[in-house]
């Protein structure tokens, strides 16, 4: 893996963990270089009076954004995780307190930060943040959308499977488990938003998601970015998946014709797809930033939309003693569960999940 650095360290305490950070790194095999052609992972230093984020020109760049914080703030979380989405990243690496004493913390877009524990040896501490840290940024995305013109005129307004999923957003908004999409056209600048807009294809970060089986290969999924309390139009709030396109590496969508623009569907389409194909049982699938007591959780918290995390819930979902009654926890990040309908899903959690997800 080939890594570069963005900008300029804030004081001498960010310029030492950048330095060993590289140091590490480079002991772990990955080579130093510039930003440009060929890098994988770029750390750019955040500048909160010049703040110059790394624009990437593809997907495949994972940007970590460096932070540095004299004290641990009264909020952390509103502090540091617009500074975040300014820096155009895809996670923070916070550097809080005086420089002896400082700790790192990884704040993630789910809005979920944890520390990395504090050890006697720095170099022993550095190999613990590049171990956290290699496998989310060399994970594969799945975010791209083909969208075919070719939904059936009977399902232009939805059916039966369309109007659970609009009652399951608004059960999940009455437990107040759906946050609604992160604001980001009022955090960035109008140029870089249409950045963002132009490399993912999104207008917001909503997390959460509800999906329902049509027929033997096609499932309806909510939209991404969107209020999932309001889960009503094909094409714009709800999607029919129809197969996932190996070559492009893209998700296919049937969508009604003459649709101007229809909306990308949730991140998470990639690991339904492999539920539903290997379960013929699973009739559908919710995932929320939640948790439930005693559950089987993934070791590593890939990011959203990657064929790593895909396929982690899969494993797990495969060794439940009922795969079509799973549910699955997603380290420091919330729960995959299936059931054999929505309605079938809420029953059963009802009463049982713990709002906040915990973060190690």
């Amino acid at each position: 893996m080939k890594f570069a650095f963005h900008g300029q360290a804030k004081d001498a305490c960010m310029a030492t963990f950048a330095d060993r950070l590289a140091h590490s790194l480079e002991a772990a095999g990955h080579e130093l270089g510039d930003p440009g052609a060929g890098v994988k992972v770029v750390f750019s230093h955040v500048d909160e009076e010049h703040l110059r984020p790394y624009r990437r020109h593809a997907q495949a760049v994972y940007v970590v954004a460096l932070l540095r914080l004299p004290e641990f703030p009264q909020d952390f979380l509103k502090t540091a995780y617009p500074w975040m989405i300014r820096a155009l990243g895809n996670v923070l690496i916070a550097v809080v307190g005086p420089e002896r004493e400082a700790e790192t913390y990884f704040l993630t877009l789910e809005r979920g930060y944890y520390r990395i524990r504090p050890r006697v040896d720095p170099e022993e501490h550095m190999r613990e943040v590049v171990e956290r840290l290699t496998p989310l940024a060399t994970s594969h995305l799945i975010i791209d959308n083909v969208f075919d013109p070719d939904l059936e005129p009977d399902l232009w307004h939805g059916d039966d499977a369309t109007a659970e999923i609009e009652r399951g957003g608004r059960v999940l908004d009455a437990w107040k488990l759906l946050p609604a999409p992160f604001p980001m056209q009022e955090i960035l600048s109008p140029d870089d938003f249409r950045h963002v807009q132009r490399l993912y294809q999104i207008g917001g970060l909503s997390y959460g998601n509800l999906s329902q089986r049509k027929d033997g290969r096609r499932y309806w999924m909510s939209a991404s970015g969107v209020d999932k309390s309001h889960l009503h139009e094909v094409g714009q709030e709800v999607q029919l998946v129809k197969d996932f396109d190996d070559d492009l590496k893209a998700m296919r969508l049937s969508v009604p014709p003459d649709l101007p623009k229809p909306r990308r569907v949730s991140v998470d389409a990639i690991e339904h797809f492999m539920i539903y194909r290997e379960h013929p049982e699973v009739g559908a699938i919710m995932h929320v930033h939640a948790w439930m007591d005693g559950i089987a959780s993934t070791d590593v918290n890939y990011p959203c939309g990657t064929i790593e995390l895909a396929t982690s819930v899969a494993d797990l979902v495969r060794q439940a003693p009922d795969p079509s009654r799973a549910v699955i926890g997603l380290r420091n990040h919330g729960m995959t569960i299936t059931g054999r309908s929505l309605d079938d899903i809420m029953e059963r959690v009802d009463g049982k999940i713990l709002p906040q997800v915990p973060m190690s």
